[in-house]
């Protein structure tokens, strides 16, 4: 029979309205059955999702409609990371208040997100700037203070002069501020820190025990925590160069095996010795200067052209005291890492090559591969920064470098300068305490007063919260909190006397380091109800993407730890599975080139293909433009797709299923028209199939068969079911869809053949077995769709409220069974049989076989062995 086009305008709405309205997704926490918490990383409320967004939550959604029908009590909630600058710079540039702003794009966002059909449980819905959140970060950060997991101490900082406001290292670009574009100074500015050091090595222990986390994302954090075994070397000033009172420099190295490699020491700019040099040496204080400017991120220290200054200062080489090394100023040395202070091993370290052959320093090679020649192994435009053996290095000559290391260790630990030992071994870390201090209005007011007779005193919990005042202004840059007539006036709550509010407000970072856990009561007075948060926590599937897997993951995995301290959790880690996803990205394209480019979006070009290239075309106008690079969807290049687009034309199950389909979840998926037709073509096609066939099939019910013809129809569902409910459970969505690719094909000769009114009832019955579970396996990823074909066919219960099918074992047994094939001991083909072949069918089968024939070329078998169901073996 003819059937309508399945018609998403019509359907998502109407499911959406009858999920939400019988609360399918709202969750008890009462439920006994097992809990399985998914969670995506909440979105930054800027005003409206992407497709990264649609991406992301899609994935999420995947899963916990899956789990959900699998039995599991899952949680799957939805909120907003809603501080920051952003809300800020609005207020600046449109005159709008940061809250106005903020909760604007809340509302628009969220209705996007619930167009989407996304099962979300928004009865636990919150924004990190609501004040019902950020009053218990506030308790969160008063308990770690009295933990001793907070201080306050002078710090220095990037300091923009034209926003007033401190920078990230990332933030600051050729020394100047990202927005402002002003030349950035170093102030020393006194900050509020958590003390995530303190946690440095278990941090680092219980990456092992993260198994279902990305190895590289481990491997990211263990590279930013940075553990390092090595030994801090004291190198005696000699006397004469000595600024006054300065008698020794301190150097933290990895590698003391290398020190008959030094060919100088290098210092921060901020050294106490750059200091003293610089007091008395205009150039000096002027090269000091153009290093506290420059970038001091990794990446910019990376590509940044390595500059030094000889200081005039000398010190003696730990292991020769004739041996005098120079002291430079180097703009690649911080003072926040290790001592401030290195010593340079040109032969052994690429940086301190390039900046030994700039300034005309010895390179002596120190260390060799295991197989070198010593007489031959030069060093010359790259260093050799390997293990290996010992040369050029005295005693410890042949050695083994990691004996060498000991060897030098135990050499200076028994060699003292003055009364102290010259080296000692030392485990550090590369991981710093973490800054919280903001000098913003628009985030969580840090809870605490400053009082000239008390000093700093914690708000009293009692008084929680600290408020952010609602009138502010921002006709000029820099804090309003600092300039409000009367917000920062307060008694001081030990002694009454006038006090002041601290006026910095806490990193957005610490707003998304505890939401999980704030997720699972959100309704409680206090953080978290720990019994309930232990019993949801860790998540388990967290989802987000690779760009937070150091800081946020991070400054998470701590939370939870000083939350543990402070009796809000009993547990460690916050996520137990990780899942980073791929970004999507779309062509370029653009009229002119260079500064002159102009970038055209997707949305106004035609393409054609024109003698066999792509070509593309404005819709106004027909001008041909350029197609350029795929590249990550950005405002700024204009190759971005409205999400709100694709859902009006085509629905959201289509751009659903086309950014699950597209590529494996952890690659970048590659937005293209014809993709996303490709995915629309099949939510209809489905919806036919179904819908053609529903009218013969409502009255039967299902029923997989054992035999007969409809045995192969039963045999592909069932098989589809248990391959499809292993791709879900490890989120290989788009092996997911290939097979349901491939069981509609296999279904769309027996559903039409229902259809037309053909078929005995144990055959329809089997199809419609098939049917009801490749409705099921679609539901996760496509809905409103599933639900519809679900109802087509009869059902009275809620698809989404319906369990996920259980596969029958005898009709997922595989008959066949692959034989590696032998000959004369050398594996030369595979042959794949029924298991219950006969020993002669096996041997018949192996000599037709195209790989045995060439390799036998033409000679007779002396014997064939049959090892059944394991190997076949023929000797020539």
């Amino acid at each position: 029979m003819a059937t309508e086009r399945y018609n998403p305008r019509d359907a998502e709405p109407r499911w959406q309205q009858k999920w939400n309205e019988a609360k399918v997704f709202e969750t008890d926490n009462a439920d006994p059955r097992e809990k399985y918490y998914v969670l995506e990383m909440f979105p930054y409320p800027s005003g409206r999702i992407h497709m990264g967004h649609v991406r992301n939550y899609a994935m999420g959604d995947v899963v916990a409609r899956y789990k959900r029908a699998r039995g599991f009590n899952v949680l799957h909630p939805m909120g907003w990371d809603a501080f920051g600058m952003p809300a800020e710079n609005a207020a600046m540039e449109r005159g709008v208040h940061p809250a106005s702003w903020t909760y604007q794009n809340i509302d628009s966002m969220k209705s996007q997100l619930k167009a989407m059909g996304l099962s979300l449980d928004w009865s636990r819905e919150f924004a990190t700037c609501d004040v019902e959140y950020y009053q218990h970060q506030q308790h969160l950060f008063l308990d770690f203070l009295e933990k001793g997991l907070v201080y306050r101490k002078q710090s220095k900082v990037n300091w923009d002069p034209v926003d007033n406001t401190v920078l990230a290292n990332e933030q600051v670009i050729d020394g100047r501020g990202w927005r402002s574009g002003a030349l950035v100074e170093q102030r020393e500015l006194t900050q509020w820190f958590f003390k995530i050091t303190d946690f440095s090595q278990d941090l680092l222990d219980a990456l092992d025990t993260l198994d279902q986390w990305p190895e590289k994302v481990r491997l990211m954090q263990k590279n930013w925590i940075g553990r390092s075994e090595g030994l801090m070397i004291r190198w005696e000033i000699v006397p004469q160069t000595a600024p006054a009172g300065e008698t020794e420099v301190t150097v933290y190295t990895t590698r003391p095996d290398t020190l008959f490699g030094a060919s100088f020491l290098a210092i921060a700019a901020d050294h106490p010795l750059a200091k003293d040099a610089a007091a008395s040496n205009p150039a000096i204080e002027a090269f000091c200067e153009e290093c506290r400017r420059a970038g001091t991120s990794l990446a910019a220290l990376e590509t940044a052209e390595k500059k030094g200054m000889d200081t005039g200062i000398r010190v003696k080489h730990p292991l020769d005291s004739s041996w005098e090394l120079p002291v430079y100023i180097a703009n690649f040395v911080l003072m926040d890492y290790g001592t401030g202070a290195i010593f340079g091993c040109p032969s052994g370290d690429q940086r301190d090559l390039d900046f030994a052959r700039k300034y005309g320093l010895p390179v002596v090679p120190v260390v060799m591969p295991k197989d070198g020649d010593a007489t031959a192994f030069t060093i010359g435009d790259t260093a050799y920064d390997g293990d290996g053996v010992m040369i050029n290095s005295r005693f410890l000559d042949g050695k083994p470098t990691d004996e060498a290391f000991s060897i030098v260790a135990d050499h200076l630990a028994a060699t003292m300068l003055g009364n102290v030992p010259q080296g000692e071994r030392k485990v550090n870390f590369r991981l710093r305490d973490w800054g919280i201090s903001r000098q913003r209005y628009w985030g969580c007011p840090i809870p605490v007063v400053h009082c000239d007779a008390c000093g700093v005193v914690p708000v009293p919990k009692t008084d929680l919260p600290v408020k952010l005042p609602a009138d502010v202004t921002f006709d000029q840059p820099g804090n309003p909190l600092d300039r409000h007539p009367t917000w920062r006036h307060v008694a001081c709550p030990t002694c009454g006397n006038n006090a002041r509010r601290e006026t910095d407000t806490m990193d957005t970072f610490v707003d998304s380091s505890w939401y999980f856990t704030r997720f699972t009561a959100p309704w409680e007075g206090v953080p978290t109800d720990p019994a309930v948060a232990n019993r949801w926590l860790p998540v388990d599937q967290y989802i987000g993407g690779i760009e937070h897997a150091i800081l946020h993951l991070l400054y998470s995995r701590f939370f939870t730890r000083a939350m543990r301290e402070t009796g809000h959790v009993d547990v460690k880690e916050p996520f137990k599975g990780l899942f980073t996803q791929g970004m999507v990205v779309h062509e370029t394209y653009s009229r002119g080139s260079g500064m002159s480019r102009d970038w055209v979006a997707p949305a106004d070009i035609r393409i054609e293909e024109i003698e066999g290239k792509r070509r593309a075309f404005l819709l106004e106008g027909g001008e041909e433009v350029s197609i350029g690079s795929i590249e990550k969807m950005s405002k700024s290049k204009k190759n971005v797709v409205d999400p709100d687009d694709i859902i009006a034309s085509y629905g959201a199950d289509t751009a659903r299923f086309f950014v699950l389909s597209d590529s494996p979840p952890e690659r970048d998926v590659i937005w293209s028209e014809a993709g996303v037709e490709g995915a629309h073509r099949f939510t209809q096609r489905l919806w036919r199939l179904i819908s053609e066939a529903s009218e013969a099939l409502a009255s039967i019910s299902p029923n997989p068969a054992k035999d007969g013809d409809a045995l192969s129809i039963s045999q592909s569902a069932h098989k589809t079911l248990k391959a499809v409910q292993n791709d879900y459970d490890k989120l290989w969505f788009n092996k997911a869809v290939a097979r349901i690719y491939e069981l509609v094909n296999i279904l769309s000769g027996p559903l039409a053949k229902v259809a037309a009114g053909e078929g005995d009832v144990a055959y329809c019955a089997a199809v419609r077995n098939a049917a009801e579970i490749l409705v099921q396996l679609v539901a996760p990823m496509t809905p409103h769709l599933a639900e519809e074909c679900w109802a087509a066919l009869g059902n009275s219960e809620m698809l989404a409220r319906t369990p996920w099918p259980v596969y029958d074992e005898a009709l997922v047994v595989e008959n066949d069974v692959v034989l590696p094939v032998q000959i004369n001991g050398k594996k030369r083909a595979e042959l794949t049989i029924s298991k219950d072949a006969d020993q002669n069918a096996v041997t018949q089968a192996v000599l037709k076989l195209d790989a045995v024939i060439n390799a036998m070329n033409g000679q007779a078998p002396k014997k064939i062995i049959v090892v059944p169901q394991r190997i076949v073996n023929i000797v020539v």
